[in-house]
């Protein structure tokens, strides 16, 4: 075998080698595609929360919740997912490389509330302009004693004329449904009394006997 060959040969070996190298390590440190998936619910851990951000702030891709509180979207292993929503507490998730190829997941929401300092509104710029205008101010003094609107007179008045209310207008209609309830079909009923033979001949027997003027 020639040099030139030789050559061409070692040259094409040696080539080789690096491609192969060069694709194994590439395939090495490719990061592997990952379905996220899961459900964003609120602290009641029932209702599904719509609107809430899901991404991942390095790639600067995301999605949001649909309004179920549902999500899913592509990511690589060991990407950092911030979850976000207005009045939630921010999260992070690391996606881990060990669960397959579809990560599915319940996310519960923390509320982020705030609270904010007393803010105290008056109608005039000073303090010391507030306590002149109280001092000034003249408060009517009336004597409810000599009104005559609210005299012992007009004031039993109103009680006799004044409507029922609603609870009252409740009461007495319950009270008038229990009174024919338990008096129905009885002889001790002023209705039917009036019907009752039996009664009417117990009536004509007392005003026989004087049973009305050994009463007066």
């Amino acid at each position: 075998m020639t040099n030139p060959t030789k050559i061409f040969l070692s040259t094409f070996l040696l080539f080789s080698i690096c491609f192969l190298w060069i694709q194994d390590a590439s395939a090495q440190g490719e990061k592997r595609i990952i379905q996220f998936s899961g459900v964003i619910v609120g602290e009641d851990s029932i209702s599904g929360v719509p609107g809430v951000h899901i991404y991942v702030p390095k790639a600067g891709r995301g999605t949001t919740s649909n309004i179920y509180g549902f999500f899913s979207m592509p990511v690589l292993v060991d990407d950092s997912v911030l979850v976000s929503a207005v009045g939630y507490k921010k999260q992070h998730y690391i996606i881990p490389g060990d669960q397959g190829d579809n990560l599915t997941m319940i996310v519960e929401l923390l509320s982020d509330t705030t609270y904010l300092p007393t803010i105290e509104i008056f109608p005039y710029p000073t303090e010391e302009l507030f306590k002149e205008a109280i001092l000034a101010l003249n408060l009517p003094i009336e004597d409810y004693q000599n009104d005559p609107y609210l005299g012992d007179e007009v004031l039993a008045q109103m009680l006799a004329t004044m409507p029922m209310d609603a609870a009252m207008n409740h009461k007495f209609y319950m009270n008038q449904q229990f009174y024919q309830l338990h008096n129905r079909y009885s002889l001790q009923d002023p209705w039917m009394a009036l019907t009752n033979p039996f009664a009417w001949a117990q009536f004509i027997q007392s005003i026989k006997r004087g049973d009305l003027k050994n009463k007066k």
